[in-house]
This record gives C-alpha cells, structure tokens and sequence, in this order.
C-alpha cells in the first residue's frame, strides 16, 4: 500500500515537472552563448556544460554561439527561440546588464527565467609585448597627455572593461567620454588585437588573457580587484592609487514561460553541477571566485546590479 502510494506520488511530481535532479532522467540541454568562440561566457558555458554531464544533471548539451552588442542578439534569439523549453539555458552576466543599459534594446532580462548565479572574475588589462609602455603609469601618463591615443580592445560597449576604463580615466582627472573604447564581438578577436598589436592596451577577465600572459606574450599591468588576485603576480589599480574596483560575475537564465516546478528543476540541476568535482575544478582552473546565488535572490541581486551599474556608467559619461 505504502509503495503504491509512493509510486501515485512520484507520478504526480513528474507530471508537475518537479521531481528532485536524482529521480528524473537527465536531459539533452541546448546551452545559448550569447558571444563569438573564446571569450568568457564562451568557455563558462562550455566548461558548464561538460560539468553538467560529468555530474549526471544532462544528458547532453549543445551549444548555439551567437555574438555581438554585449550579448543582445543571443538574448533575443533565446527569447525568441526557446519560448517554454524547459532544457534550454542561456550564459549570461554583468556585460549584457551593461549593453543592455547602453545598448536600450527592445528585448530585457525582464522576458527570460532567472536561474543563478555561477561566479564572479575580475579584469585585467594588459599591454602587446612590444609596447612602449612598460607599466599603468606608463599608460595613464600617454592618456592624460592625449586620451584619444590611448585605444582600449575589450568586449561589446558597456562591458566591464568599458566600464572599467571608463571609471581609470574620471578617476585621474581625463574626461570619461574621450576614452577611445575599441568593442570586440567576442574574445577571441579581442586577444588577437593585442597580440598583434592593434591596440594600444586590452582587457578582459584574468581567465581568457591567463594562457598570454603566462607564456609573456601579453604584459599584465593591473587589475580590477580590491586584494591581489590569488596566486596572480599583478598590482591591482588601487596599489598603483587608481581608486577602481570592479567584477564580473557570471550567471545563468532559463527560457520564458517556464513552469516554477521546471524552473526549480534547472535550479536543482545546476546547484548538484555547482557541488561537483569537475566544476569546481574549472573554476580553479579558471581563478573564476565561486558566487552561487539562485532563484529569487539572484533575480533581486540583477535588479540591484542594474540599477548600480546604471549609476556608474551615468557618473562615468557612458549614458
């Protein structure tokens, strides 16, 4: 009797979409990146969607890269493509909030599920190899002398590396709207900018310069974070008395029109990936700060994030 009952029980959560991760069959995600190969979000999503398997939360997982304005175009493809799929997840985090902010698209967040947040990274900018630039001093002097000589390579406009030169120049005395702010649609184009020279500094998060900067073929001159980054041999701009401080976390939204039981479903799927092995591994591969937040405190942690981000790039002349 009692088995019986389980069993009608069991039937009914299924139907409803909210059995727990290790009573439902793993499923065949599709994961949307909303940028071009071999940036940030490219390889969180990658790396997300192997642990996904390695932990048993997917079946399988492929992967749509579609690039450009700060990851608004993927996000208006996901919004119009996967409308009530359950096994559909975008990679997303503070560089859409700020293309989105600068960008005004027609399509928000407010039309996707948010699910969670994964991690959190700093930026770093770096220097070609050939510079004549040897340090940030070195930098800053050139761009007070003529801000418009400086070229900063990063990602979309109002990423955080926009941002973050946007906030360097206000904060030694250069006008922030005379920065000269080359956008990149994806990181891949970015590195082979300041590998081959074509701008005058770069930057990105730590972990898509880490593989050029160790083998010397950039020269890391600062970073964004508040301490030293662990194990990473890199003044941050505060040491060099540039009082900036910003970070890039990552996260994760679901498709509109999900049901609260599908949603708790990817939630639940993603927190047993957050706990396992592979992906923690990935994050110290990676140096990515491990930052879960899920559900409705991740969707109010968004609001908040929009809302300072705006002030910031109010205050800096981007909007």
């Amino acid at each position: 009797m009692r088995r019986a009952i389980f069993l009608k029980s069991l039937a009914a959560m299924a139907a409803a979409g909210v059995l727990p991760v290790s009573a439902q069959k793993a499923a065949a995600l599709k994961m949307m990146i909303p940028a071009n190969p071999g940036g940030g979000w490219d390889s969180t999503g990658r790396a997300l969607g192997k642990a996904m398997q390695d932990a048993g939360a997917a079946a399988s997982v492929s992967y749509d890269n579609r690039g450009g304005a700060a990851g608004i175009i993927g996000l208006a493809q996901f919004v119009n493509a996967s409308k009530g799929d359950p096994n559909a997840l975008m990679v997303m985090g503070a560089v859409m909030l700020g293309g989105i902010i600068a960008g005004r698209p027609p399509v928000g967040l407010d039309k996707v599920t948010p699910l969670a947040r994964l991690t959190s990274e700093y930026n770093v900018f770096v220097l070609p190899v050939d510079s004549p630039h040897k340090t940030m001093k070195d930098l800053l002097e050139q761009l007070k002398k003529d801000p418009g000589s400086v070229k900063w390579g990063g990602g979309s406009r109002g990423s955080t590396e926009h941002i973050a030169a946007a906030m360097i120049a206000r904060a030694v005395g250069v006008d922030p709207a005379k920065i000269n702010f080359v956008a990149f649609r994806g990181g891949g184009e970015a590195i082979a900018a300041v590998l081959g020279g074509n701008v005058t500094v770069g930057g990105s998060g730590y972990s898509e310069f880490a593989e050029y900067i160790a083998a010397g073929k950039m020269r890391a001159v600062g970073v964004t974070s508040g301490t030293r980054l662990k194990g990473v041999n890199v003044p941050t701009l505060k040491e060099q008395g540039i009082d900036v401080e910003i970070g890039n976390w990552r996260g994760v939204y679901g498709a509109p029109g999900i049901t609260d039981g599908q949603r708790k479903v990817l939630i639940d799927a993603l927190h047993r990936t957050f706990k396992h092995p592979a992906w923690q591994d990935q994050m110290d591969k990676n140096r990515w700060t491990p930052a879960w937040l899920a559900g409705d405190e991740f969707a109010h942690f968004v609001d908040a994030e929009f809302a300072s981000l705006r002030a910031t790039m109010a205050k800096s002349g981007m909007v």
